[in-house]
């Protein structure tokens, strides 16, 4: 059950056209904005249009659309025969209507009017988008985000309009914030940049961030070549991270395949056997379970690890121009919080935090053995050759 918070509130109050909610994480920001349009569209007395958009259909639905449909459920207030998966809508008893679509679809941007508007992370969409949402919104525009960085809320619209509103949420607006999940928040204190944007959702830029001016594009091209694939095992904690790398005009783009926790070895050996053959570059530290997927007839072998191999692989990513898929919703996420650690002092150090890197890593396994073979001599790729060999062998 989703309940009244603080954050909430502070939501409801909002007055003006534009209305901007900026927030540190777990603030509440998405929950809060949707149960008050769902409870704006569930009194109205005359049927509305509500847009909920984000930056494309992959977010939306393991984001706003997924808040959305358990916001209703936990309320006994879902009703299947009220929602249309075809153009993801759904109707309520008063006539009002919630749809969720994506910046990515031009003619829904450019399309018919509606009365209220809900822009879901803006600062990962575009101006433009914003520009054609408000322009065709009757009542009021809310746009939400985390403050990593400067974007066009700061620089066009809040010094740029008078009928704007803005506010800063924190977790301690959300009083159904986890304990733990507050205790984790508040350990990180100590790490200036870090604590500005997610502690108290002030405007900084995170100190450390790993890899940056990755693209994000739609889809892979048909002259892309698929060249490696990346393996992190992962379990009942963590999920396992599986990353096809494709070669393109000069580049390199990122497909997620999965990210899921609870497989098991078969599982993975028959969604490997499933997709495109190319050799699989897996966690060495898991010998057992590549012999195990290999004997599935898998075409896969340990990464080959050694003294700074983490911090090499990175650097050999951060060398390269990388595109990632739309689709690819962890590894974007991932990429947006892959960071150094940073000591008591704010000094970046040189070992990355755990906690996203699961994809990180599997990407690092597959560009490590690509690229580095391309360095380094004959010899060389004899002696990887046979310690990769010798990990199988160990594991059977």
């Amino acid at each position: 059950m989703y309940s009244a918070t603080t954050a909430l509130t502070k939501i409801a109050r909002l007055k003006k056209r534009v209305r901007i909610v900026q927030g540190g994480t777990s603030a509440s920001k998405t929950i809060s904005i949707l149960l008050y349009l769902i409870s704006l569209a569930q009194s109205d007395k005359k049927p509305t249009l509500t847009s909920v958009v984000a930056e494309s259909m992959p977010h939306l639905k393991r984001g706003a659309m997924r808040d959305f449909k358990n916001i209703l459920q936990s309320h006994n207030y879902w009703k299947d025969e009220r929602w249309s998966a075809q153009d993801s809508t759904y109707t309520f008893e008063t006539g009002s209507k919630i749809e969720l679509f994506s910046t990515d679809s031009g003619d829904k941007l450019r399309g018919a009017r509606r009365d209220r508007c809900f822009m879901n992370e803006a600062n990962n969409c575009t101006f433009d988008a914003f520009d054609q949402l408000e322009v065709r919104t009757k009542d009021f525009i809310i746009i939400d985000f985390n403050p990593t960085n400067e974007f066009w809320a700061f620089t066009d619209v809040i010094p740029m309009r008078k009928d704007v509103e803005h506010i800063i949420l924190t977790y301690k607006d959300n009083e159904a914030c986890p304990v733990e999940i507050v205790n984790s928040i508040e350990s990180k204190r100590e790490r200036k940049g870090w604590w500005k944007v997610y502690g108290e959702g002030q405007l900084g830029e995170v100190e450390g961030k790993i890899y940056k001016d990755w693209l994000i594009i739609d889809d892979i091209p048909h002259e892309a070549r698929l060249e490696r694939r990346g393996l992190d095992f992962g379990y009942s904690v963590d999920p396992t991270a599986v990353v096809d790398v494709y070669k393109y005009n000069g580049g390199f783009i990122l497909d997620e395949v999965t990210f899921l926790k609870g497989l098991l070895n078969k599982q993975i050996a028959d969604m490997l056997l499933n997709r495109p053959t190319v050799l699989t570059i897996a966690d060495s530290a898991e010998p057992k379970s590549i012999a195990e997927i290999a004997s599935y007839g898998v075409s896969i072998m340990g990464a080959v690890k050694g003294a700074d191999s983490i911090r090499h692989g990175i650097s050999l990513v951060q060398d390269q121009r990388i595109s990632v898929t739309s689709r690819s919703t962890n590894i974007i996420k991932e990429y947006r919080n892959y960071l150094w650690m940073v000591d008591r002092n704010g000094k970046v150090l040189q070992d990355p935090e755990a906690g996203f890197d699961h994809s990180m890593d599997a990407i690092r396994y597959a560009f490590s053995s690509m690229i580095i073979n391309s360095e380094i001599d004959e010899e060389e790729k004899a002696h990887r050759l046979i310690a990769r060999l010798k990990n199988v062998q160990q594991a059977i």
